[in-house]
């Protein structure tokens, strides 16, 4: 049986802190579970925040928040956390991130960023990120896995959900590729991206103002992988109709 639970009662994420023991002390984790953690408070304990009033806008910035009435120190920040412009239409900015991720303002945040004209990016290296968390609780006797998770647009379809943007002890991919359907149908391009779905899954529990960010999932078979980066599930630019 698969069950999702969250973990509530954490306190406000400083930088420093102890995510894995945080987890541990407020929810109930064990072996073969996967936690999935909400990108802002892995960033929030990595200190990637950043004060507006320490942002000096370029000219750029300044002269398309103008035309679009946006805060120009954000768009900035867009700016500094995209390794370029993917399309700008309107008052919308999709950027790739220097993860190589494709989404709305380079995944940086405003909301719950604990104080006002303050911003939360994503964290530096998400998969490093989710080894470091996986460490601790390997350290508390358990073998979990780890998927830190943000919420991104798709494209053709309206809406939001999370994605994986770091993983840890688990294959972010299960290929059926090779195999055949019962009536005989080889699959030739059937791969589902299994941490994409599992954040998704999470997100149930958690959302944006429930003050619970964390997910439990247990009851899923996972492939064990200490190897595991999200590169597979990153699509190359030759193949990626939509840039």
């Amino acid at each position: 049986m698969l069950t999702i639970t969250g973990v509530a009662g954490l306190p406000e994420i400083e930088p420093g802190a102890d995510l894995a023991a945080l987890v541990l002390a407020h929810g109930d984790v064990r072996s073969g579970d996967v936690v999935v953690v909400t990108s802002k408070i892995v960033s929030k304990a990595e200190g990637r925040i950043i004060d507006l009033a320490d942002v000096e806008p370029s000219a750029f910035a300044v002269r398309w928040s103008a035309e679009w009435d946006k805060d120009p120190r954000v768009v900035e920040v867009v700016l500094r956390e995209s390794r370029r412009i993917v399309r700008q239409i309107g008052p919308v900015l999709i950027t790739e991130t220097h993860h190589g991720f494709v989404c709305a303002n380079a995944g940086v945040d405003q909301s719950s960023s604990g104080a006002h004209d303050r911003v939360v990016v994503l964290p530096d290296d998400p998969d490093a990120s989710a080894r470091r968390i996986r460490a601790g609780f390997v350290a508390a006797g358990l073998d979990v896995a780890v998927i830190v998770s943000d919420t991104f647009g798709r494209p053709w379809r309206e809406g939001q959900t999370d994605v994986a943007v770091g993983v840890a002890g688990i294959h972010p991919m299960v290929s059926y590729i090779g195999q055949h359907d019962p009536h005989g149908h080889e699959y030739r391009v059937q791969e589902l991206c299994v941490v994409d779905e599992l954040a998704a899954a999470a997100e149930l529990v958690k959302g944006n103002t429930s003050r619970v960010p964390v997910g439990v999932v247990r009851g899923h078979t996972w492939t064990p992988d200490d190897t595991a980066t999200m590169a597979p599930v990153l699509r190359d630019p030759s193949r990626d109709l939509f840039r």
